[in-house]
């Protein structure tokens, strides 16, 4: 379900400045299937320009969620991990044995939560859901 979302557009479109390392950054992010921590984030882009620093990565997924183009996930693993901003909402599913994070849309559970906001009194205007979970297939084994 991961989508490509070109962040060094959305750069552009939002007025920042986009100097050569953080167009790395904006790419591998842009090209990353997963939700990268920001060490992830480093040994990726530093196979692609060895001078990035870690420090440079840090300040660069800062920046880039304070402009609104990328969401920060704090998973349960003590690690914070990004993604762009999607197009589209989706929830995560997380492997806790393995830290596998998948990502779902499933509009049963759309309309449900929006029926509890209602029966509470509101009207829901943003969500996030995170369930954790262990495959089935490895808890039999156990």
């Amino acid at each position: 379900m991961p989508q490509t979302i070109d962040l060094e557009a959305l750069c552009a479109e939002r007025g920042l400045r986009i100097t050569d390392q953080r167009r790395v950054i904006a790419k591998v992010l842009s090209e990353s299937s997963d939700h990268p921590d920001v060490e992830a984030l480093h040994a990726r882009a530093s196979a692609i320009d060895p001078k990035i620093s870690i420090a440079t990565v840090y300040r660069t997924v800062r920046l880039f969620e304070e402009a609104g183009i990328l969401d920060r996930h704090d998973f349960g693993d003590g690690r914070s991990r990004y993604e762009p901003v999607p197009e589209a909402h989706h929830d995560h599913l997380i492997d806790v044995e393995t830290g596998k994070v998948v990502e779902f849309v499933d509009p049963e559970l759309e309309a449900l939560q929006k029926q509890i906001a209602e029966k509470l009194g509101y009207r829901l205007v943003d969500h996030r859901m995170e369930l954790y979970g262990v495959r089935i297939d490895r808890e039999e084994k156990a």
